[in-house]
């Protein structure tokens, strides 16, 4: 049986778990955390990630956790709808879109990797320190949190899920530069309300060149009680000279803490009758910092298949760091270990299952990372924005009727053709091939 360690047990991390056990081979997880808790806000995981999920037996559980996002609605910074579109099953997927705590769904990755792969398939405490790769395999050198001892795991091959810092990265691609910033800092939170619009929007106010929020509702379990638990995102797009004080000061670490006072001034008079944001904002109990940041794609992500090589490969945040615009961190990490799973089992050897899983991936999430630099409805959000800086009350005052269609065109020129490609593909199960 091939064994394949994997760096890193966040939503990446897992799911390669427990797709590459579906697919019939050992996954060995190790995190350096020394426990695994439900950190973080909410996500989004696109139909083709919940796809994935549902097929490795997880439909159930994101179903009576998550909400279906019914739609995304894009307005001005008064809260003046500009333009909308549907959403998951509503637009005609097979599976739903939803919006979920990332905490909650990692935790639930983690409880069924270890009820199918045993308690020890996830090793916390334990910190990846260097690889060495040959024919006869790779060794993992790895040191212990709590005790500072080193040791060494041995598999068939390696794979880096940990993270924007990735080490794994770092010894694969050595001197490379730290994450590149545009200058946008967010503020994120969580906050129970009552639900907004049609109780299952993803709302997106403002623009990205100046002042954007975001909010969505992500639990299954409160709007069953006539509530909404509502994820917020605030973006600041802060001065050039500030922005790299900031960066400077802050890094990027998603589970840093942010302070009211730096976020709630620029929001403090954004009340839009439908959503009150300073309250929004004010009523968090924890805020959250950190810097829009990505990293230049790589032309590979694995080690060289020569001289028995070749077994080393990185998945998610650690091979393709992304804005987390259009909701395509999670999504795509999810991707990628079901692709990988695929890519191995089908292999004779797993440096051609992993130059497989490479060159089916690495240029389509390439082209998302540069694509979320530049999103046509920043572009839209930030046209109404100079036309109309006090707002509107018909958007058609605004944007022609040739703009609007133009918009709306673009959009379901990508995605209708997305949707049915996702309906007919068939399926990444090693069983139904």
């Amino acid at each position: 049986m091939v064994r394949v360690i994997v760096a890193g047990a966040g939503i990446g991390g897992l799911s390669a778990a427990l797709s590459l056990h579906a697919a019939g081979i050992d996954a060995l997880v190790i995190d350096s955390a020394a426990a695994l808790r439900p950190l973080g806000v909410g996500i989004n995981l696109m139909p083709h990630a919940v796809r994935e999920l549902t097929e490795l037996g997880l439909g159930g559980e994101l179903e009576a956790t998550g909400i279906p996002t019914a739609e995304m609605v894009h307005f001005d910074r008064h809260g003046n709808r500009i333009w909308g579109f549907a959403s998951g099953r509503n637009i005609g997927y097979r599976w739903p879109q939803y919006s979920i705590h990332r905490g909650e769904l990692q935790m639930i990755l983690l409880a069924t990797v270890r009820d199918r792969l045993g308690p020890g398939a996830v090793r916390t405490g334990t910190a990846f320190v260097s690889f060495a790769e040959s024919s006869a395999g790779v060794t993992v050198q790895v040191r212990d949190r709590s005790s500072g001892t080193l040791w060494e795991l041995r598999g068939d091959a390696l794979v880096g899920a940990d993270g924007l810092y990735s080490q794994v990265r770092a010894q694969l691609h050595p001197g490379e530069p730290p994450p590149r910033w545009g200058g946008v800092m967010m503020w994120r939170g969580v906050v129970e309300g009552a639900p907004f619009l049609t109780g299952r929007t993803v709302a997106v106010a403002g623009t990205n060149a100046a002042l954007k929020f975001v909010a969505y509702p992500i639990s299954r379990q409160a709007e069953r009680r006539g509530r909404a638990l509502l994820n917020w995102v605030a973006e600041v797009k802060l001065p050039g000279r500030a922005a790299l004080a900031s960066l400077d000061r802050n890094g990027a670490d998603w589970n840093r803490e942010g302070r009211l006072g730096d976020v709630l001034p620029w929001f403090a008079d954004w009340e839009f009758g439908w959503l009150d944001v300073p309250a929004l904002i004010t009523g968090a109990p924890r805020i959250l910092e950190y810097p829009m940041v990505d990293r230049d794609p790589l032309p590979s992500w694995g080690s060289e298949p020569s001289g028995g090589a070749g077994r080393v490969s990185l998945l998610g945040d650690a091979a393709h760091p992304m804005y987390p615009i259009g909701a395509n961190g999670g999504s795509q990490a999810v991707l990628d270990a079901r692709v990988l799973a695929w890519s191995l089992a089908r292999a004779d050897t797993p440096a051609e299952g992993l130059a497989a899983y490479e060159s089916q991936r690495l240029p389509v999430v390439n082209a998302i990372v540069l694509a979320c630099r530049d999103m046509p409805a920043d572009r839209l959000l930030q046209t109404v924005s100079t036309r109309a800086p006090g707002g509107f009350e018909r958007i058609e005052d605004v944007l022609s009727t040739a703009e609007l269609a133009a918009f709306d065109q673009a959009y379901r020129t990508t995605t209708l053709p997305d949707v049915a490609a996702l309906n007919s593909r068939p399926s990444l199960s090693i069983s139904s091939r």
